[in-house]
């Protein structure tokens, strides 16, 4: 017997009382379950797409590593003639060239000799001089990548299915991710490293849209904060990836090259099953949402769900859904209940508030320098792992308070992160190490806190508007983050200013976020309707523990 055979047409569905709780409720989510092994197999799939996110976003903490003038590198003027009639400055951009006894000419240097046993990104392209620019400008590129991948991935999916967009996502982000590591050209460089996070955002964005088709309740809220949790542990890796290689170019093929491996597991990723009963030409569509549906009814140990009129049921299904109504336009989103206004004006504050901080924390890791990076990366990994935990406890745990905990908790962290710039002149008299250290602890607070209202937001937000407007408003939310989070880069350059300087303004960001978090009421009929669903989800783990315990017995 095939792993899809499964025999159906023992109970109907409308004679299960107990499944038809909500008015979301239909026959693949009462088949499917809120959640069970095939669906377990399925997301672990669309996780590992946050790995390579992760090393993409964080790899210039590696690849462009700070060098120091006169030890690491010097100008060469052997271009402008003998050694004596040239003036080095201290930082060896600058070089004053004499051409007789009283003419001289300022000149920036072209050329420099390196004495460091990393090939960077800064050497390979002689960009000593202008690096924070330089590296704030590339990575600019990326998160511009970012953005411009999210609308065209949620633009596309009208006329792809999720699962076609994430694997050309996979092949595009191969084939650039080893352009961007064997260019020649710091232009081409930043081409690539765009169109290397546009295909991180195809596979970000269909991922998750899949794991929300597959998924309800609980569940699903606990599966889309794992899912941001992934980005850490992606970080965790990123160190050994980079540890032992002589060149940047080395730590682009690495990390391109080992998300290959996915490739062997898109056989078992799935469809979006209510996207192809939507989109897809309906024979089509019929047949394969009846193949997916059997054969994660017969994992999950469901096909006792599996009513007589399952294909009429389907076919019933896919009408509803090409017949409903268009998405909600983005000014009806401020229409509704009387706090519509305002859920729209936090969420959007919110989440662009604790994006830029979420991901300028991570990339300030280069204002500790370059001594301590390992370390510092996998303390601030740890401390997202934390406050995604926390996210996760809060979500099960404190639902009908939940958005007044998130907010209080982003409050509590950035002060605690803003008492760096405080302390900045007792540290300065402390040796560098227990500086950092100093700069570490409240960073690491900091970013568990951002962190946690991160997860919170992206797994929770949709609730705050009815079922027919959620796909317009995360949209809407997610784009609008985006476009502010390209400010990111940016401002670590005012690390030159300061060191602290750049935590300090992400910290006051979290503040403002967890301010606007605080904000948030889940409105009350969402509640009922997530009380009945947990209720179902209790009945469906006591069936599950009752025919395990039967097993066990008759063993």
């Amino acid at each position: 017997m095939n792993e899809s055979s499964c025999a159906y047409g023992k109970e109907p569905i409308a004679a299960d009382l107990s499944e038809q709780t909500t008015e979301e409720s239909d026959v693949l989510q009462d088949v499917l379950g809120h959640f069970g092994i095939w669906q377990l197999r399925s997301v672990l799939i669309i996780f590992l797409c946050k790995l390579p996110a992760a090393w993409y976003m964080a790899c210039i903490i590696f690849t462009a590593p700070d060098i120091y003038a006169n030890e690491e590198y010097s100008c060469d003027t052997s271009v402008y003639g003998a050694a004596d009639n040239s003036t080095v400055s201290a930082d060896q951009c600058y070089v004053l060239v004499s051409y007789g006894e009283s003419n001289y000419v300022v000149r920036q240097c072209q050329q420099f000799n390196y004495n460091y046993h990393f090939r960077s990104l800064i050497m390979e392209f002689d960009l000593v001089c202008l690096c924070e620019i330089f590296v704030s400008w590339s990575q600019y590129w990326h998160l511009f990548g970012l953005f411009i991948g999210g609308v065209v991935a949620t633009r596309l999916m009208r006329v792809l299915s999720p699962r076609r967009v994430y694997i050309s996502g996979l092949f595009s982000l191969i084939c650039c991710g080893v352009a961007t590591g064997v260019v020649k050209d710091f232009s081409l460089h930043c081409s690539f490293r765009c169109l290397s996070a546009v295909s991180c955002s195809f596979m970000l964005t269909s991922g998750l849209h899949i794991i929300s088709d597959i998924t309800t309740g609980k569940c699903r809220r606990a599966c889309i904060v794992l899912y941001e949790a992934f980005f850490a542990i992606g970080l965790l890796l990123l160190p050994a990836l980079a540890a032992y290689v002589s060149s940047w170019r080395h730590i682009y093929v690495g990390i391109t090259l080992l998300p290959a491996s996915i490739i062997l597991l898109l056989p078992w990723l799935p469809e979006s099953p209510r996207w192809l009963l939507r989109y897809a030409e309906p024979t089509q569509a019929f047949h394969e949402v009846l193949q997916l549906v059997l054969q994660a009814a017969k994992i999950n140990e469901r096909c006792h769900k599996l009513p007589h009129d399952l294909g009429l049921q389907l076919e019933l299904l896919g009408e509803r859904l090409r017949t409903q109504s268009p998405a909600a336009r983005w000014l009806e989103l401020w229409h509704g209940h009387k706090r519509a206004k305002l859920h729209m004006l936090l969420t959007h504050m919110a989440l662009a508030a604790v994006l830029i901080s979420h991901i300028g924390m991570l990339l300030n890791v280069r204002s500790f320098g370059r001594d301590y990076r390992v370390a510092i990366i996998l303390v601030i990994a740890l401390a997202e792992l934390i406050g995604s935990s926390v996210a996760l406890h809060i979500n099960l745990k404190l639902d009908a308070h939940k958005w007044q905990w998130t907010g209080a908790i982003c409050i509590l962290g950035g002060g605690i992160g803003c008492l760096c710039w405080l302390f900045n002149d007792i540290a300065g008299k402390l040796p560098n190490t227990f500086r950092i250290f100093l700069w570490l602890c409240c960073a690491a607070v900091s970013k568990a806190a951002v962190a946690c209202a991160q997860s919170m937001l992206q797994a929770s937000m949709d609730e705050l508007v009815p079922p027919s407007k959620r796909a317009a408003f995360t949209f809407s939310v997610i784009t609008w983050a985006r476009v502010w989070l390209l400010s990111a880069s940016f401002l670590i350059v005012l690390r030159q200013l300061n060191v602290v300087l750049p935590l300090t303004v992400f910290c006051v960001l979290a503040i403002i976020g967890g301010i606007c978090i605080c904000g948030l009421v889940t409105p009350q009929a969402e509640l009922k309707r997530r009380q009945l669903q947990e209720q179902q989800l209790l009945s469906h783990m006591t069936e599950i523990y009752r025919r395990f315990s039967s097993f066990s017995t008759n063993l």
